[in-house]
């Protein structure tokens, strides 16, 4: 890593951070359009419940696109290259999403509405399966020593960004607009705001350099012909643990999507105003963002896997408390366990991954391993909110009760999944994944991250 100079490391950062944030932007204005407006404009309004469930399946579907651009992004990364697909991800996204802001509704062309939906929901979920792995894998491999959790914690904070400007763009609209003006023409302009993305995200990512790692695999002619099949030979135990870590994502479903319809949907009668309830995550959401560097450096002076277990734990208990407060309709107790579930305790998992999942395998299936794995849990648990309101349904009684307990359990098992992982944040770059592997002592690891705060 002596070759990589600051200027480097500081340009692949602002480059994951930038994508990051276009990326999600695109892919969470979806998750509030299902949540908010959808079920009203895409589907048949005989039977509410059926037209919510209906609309945040739909939301799911783009995760279950995710494994199969998981094994197709995830091979192009590990063969050629982690920019390539950083760059091929942005146009895909940025097209997908255009395309929704154009869709004609149920009511224009019936069944056609919810099938365009579902089959562009196919391709954003098939662009984003590549993001994050290649954004942490490029970030990881252009980090000095003991700097790699802080750095590649801002590809999550890109991630909350992101969805910071979603919730933003909607905040006005949804406000300002007569509700009839933004059911027809208002919700459309977040979606069609995305042709910015295409040229924006261009312009950053072609900038950036292919990571000296992959060059020098290149270079020694170590690149893998078949990286999946490597992936799923020899680092098949981490990717198990990715899997089950990556069901962390039901505290971002319980918060943003299924928290969202039970919130303002007046089938479940709580009564929030789409406006008023847009905050909530936007406020957990900024504080996020101050949270996950601090957490990112945490993790370069203690380990990934104390934040990760302990953040895990506690948010699952706190679900309970964030939901009641919804069900009792105090806005102000829902913002507060916001705060700490979302923005605070959640991101001890959150601002850690970046860097502990890319670290369990070698660089040379690192991409493909991380995707796959990490794609195929959080598809598992992004069909979440289509069970959740299949469980409590509008009508049902002790919501809290139910998807608390729900929540729970899953943070519990991506906590030990994380527990009986190896520690990896004093391993040397070149050796991280390998069986062998032998972290530096902790004064050498001490020594060396010192040396590179001085140079940062």
């Amino acid at each position: 890593m002596s070759h990589v100079t600051k200027s480097q490391t500081k340009k692949v950062v602002a480059s994951g951070w930038i994508g990051s944030v276009l990326e999600y932007y695109d892919f969470f204005i979806y998750a509030t359009a299902a949540a908010l407006i959808f079920p009203q404009i895409f589907f048949p309004q005989g039977d509410p419940a059926i037209a919510i469930v209906a609309s945040l399946a739909t939301y799911g579907v783009g995760y279950v696109a995710r494994p199969i651009g998981a094994f197709f992004l995830g091979h192009m990364g590990d063969r050629q290259g982690r920019k390539k697909v950083l760059v091929f991800c942005m146009f895909l996204m940025g097209f997908s999403t255009l395309a929704v802001g154009l869709l004609p509704t149920y009511d224009q062309v019936g069944i056609w509405a919810p099938i365009l939906l579902v089959a562009l929901r196919l391709a954003q979920g098939f662009a984003v399966a590549g993001e994050i792995s290649s954004s942490s894998s490029m970030i990881l491999e252009s980090s000095p020593t003991g700097r790699r959790g802080f750095f590649s914690s801002f590809t999550l904070n890109g991630v909350q960004a992101g969805q910071v400007l979603a919730a933003a763009v909607f905040l006005p609209l949804a406000h300002y607009l007569p509700k009839e003006e933004f059911n027809t023409w208002g919700w459309r302009v977040p979606f069609l705001l995305s042709f910015v993305v295409i040229f924006v995200g261009y312009m950053i990512r072609k900038e950036v350099e292919e990571t000296e790692v992959f060059r020098e695999e290149e270079k020694l002619g170590q690149v893998p012909k078949a990286p999946i099949i490597q992936a799923f030979t020899e680092c098949w135990p981490d990717m198990l643990r990715v899997i089950c870590m990556a069901f962390m994502n039901v505290i971002p479903v319980v918060t943003t999507i299924f928290g969202a319809a039970y919130a303002v949907q007046a089938s479940y009668g709580i009564g929030f105003d789409k406006s008023v309830y847009l905050w909530i995550p936007v406020v957990g959401n900024i504080l996020a963002m101050a949270v996950i560097p601090m957490v990112g450096n945490l993790s370069d002076r203690i380990g990934r896997r104390p934040p990760i277990i302990i953040g895990s734990l506690v948010s699952g208990v706190l679900s309970f408390g964030y939901l009641y407060s919804i069900s009792i309709g105090n806005v102000s107790l829902a913002v507060v366990m916001s705060l700490l579930m979302w923005g605070l305790v959640y991101q001890g998992y959150n601002a850690v991954f970046p860097s502990f999942y890319p670290e369990l395998f070698p660089a040379r299936a690192r991409v493909s391993s991380m995707a796959i794995a990490q794609n195929v849990g959080t598809m598992l648990t992004a069909l979440l909110p289509a069970l959740f309101a299949y469980v409590a349904p509008p009508g049902s009684t002790d919501i809290p009760t139910k998807i608390g307990a729900i929540t729970l359990v899953i943070t519990a098992i991506s906590a030990f999944a994380c527990w009986t992982a190896r520690e990896t944040y004093r391993i040397p770059l070149k050796q991280l994944g390998e069986k062998d592997a032998v972290p530096m002592s902790k004064a050498e690891y001490d020594a060396a991250r010192a040396q590179s705060l001085a140079n940062s």
